[in-house]
């Protein structure tokens, strides 16, 4: 292994645009942790915000005032070149996936705590897999937050704001659960969500949400906000769910005045789920199975080469992204 590996890297808060190539150490495993080749790194929504440092709430916990982490990448895929003490679940020349706390994935190698990562079946490319862990593991927790396939009947979701990451694998995940799923977007994506298993699609901006009858729904997961939470409890069963996915809110203190709203709210009414997603290695082993068997279908809108890494950040820092957007790197 070389002593120094190249990274993007961004010693300030700020956007994606003063991201610079640097070099530094090559990492090494410590006692349970496994380093990787990096192959694929799916980007995120919340690796945008970390590169901001916003909302100012997280900056005592990622940096007060420059970023601890300054290598954004939070989900990765790649072969294990090292292996440190008391690791037992992964090995030398495995191809892995899993979640990097912190960040790092912008890089040829990253670090990363065994107990994390998960082994990618021979059908899985390493794009595919690196999409998985928070898109698809935010998804997955959000339908069980929903209770959505955990009654004995038939039930209806909507998804608002289904064409980003975990909303497109919401909506097959929500599918595949049987339920029947309603999902907003961008009429441009309407066909692509339909494809997935929508059985109707809407644009909420132009086909106002409070136009549907009340208690509508089984379940509302809410990816997109902006949506005043009356709102969306009006569209549920008394004994439905409402659950938030965004991180959407105010430059100070982000979705916490929202998350109280939404406590507040629960008492007389239909109870309305702030989620707090987890890094869940046994539910990326039953995605990548579903991806195996052809059932889940990660959605990449754009494959860049890590030479063209500001370019994937600046497309997520823009929003609107379709799928989830990937930095590859070629094998050695």
């Amino acid at each position: 292994m070389t002593e120094t590996m190249p990274v993007w890297a961004r010693e300030t808060y700020g956007p994606a645009s003063g991201t610079v190539l640097t070099r530094v150490p090559v990492p090494r495993p410590r006692r349970g942790e496994v380093v990787l080749r990096v192959r694929a790194t799916a980007l995120n929504a919340g690796d945008v915000r970390l590169l901001l440092g916003d909302p100012l709430l997280v900056r005592p916990f990622f940096g007060l005032t420059r970023p601890k982490h300054p290598v954004r990448g939070l989900d990765v895929a790649g072969t294990v070149v090292a292996v440190g003490a008391d690791v037992v679940n992964a090995e030398l020349g495995e191809l892995v996936v899993g979640e990097l706390q912190g960040g790092g994935g912008l890089a040829t190698h990253a670090r990363i705590a065994a107990d994390r990562v998960v082994p990618i079946p021979p059908d899985v490319t390493t794009e595919a897999a690196a999409c998985l862990p928070i898109a698809g593991g935010t998804a997955w927790q959000a339908l069980d937050a929903a209770r959505i396939g955990l009654r004995h009947r038939a039930q209806r979701v909507l998804v608002i704001g289904a064409s980003g990451g975990v909303g497109t694998f919401a909506v097959q995940l929500a599918a595949l659960r049987g339920a029947e799923v309603w999902a907003t977007c961008r009429a441009q994506n309407a066909l692509l969500l339909e494809r997935l298993g929508a059985v109707h699609t809407l644009d909420h901006r132009t086909s106002p949400l409070a136009d549907l009858p009340a208690g509508r729904f089984d379940a509302v997961v809410d990816i997109a906000g902006g949506i005043p939470l009356r709102d969306l409890q009006r569209l549920v069963r008394a004994d439905g769910r409402v659950v938030l996915v965004t991180g959407d809110g105010g430059h100070v203190l982000g979705p916490v005045p929202r998350m109280i709203c939404a406590a507040a709210l629960s008492i007389n009414g239909p109870r309305v789920v702030s989620l707090a997603a987890r890094s869940r290695p046994e539910v990326l082993a039953k995605l990548l199975e579903l991806v195996e068997e052809g059932h889940l279908v990660p959605v990449v809108e754009r494959a860049h080469p890590f030479a063209e890494a500001v370019a994937a950040l600046a497309h997520v820092e823009a929003g609107h992204t379709v799928g989830k957007v990937v930095v590859t790197q070629l094998e050695d």
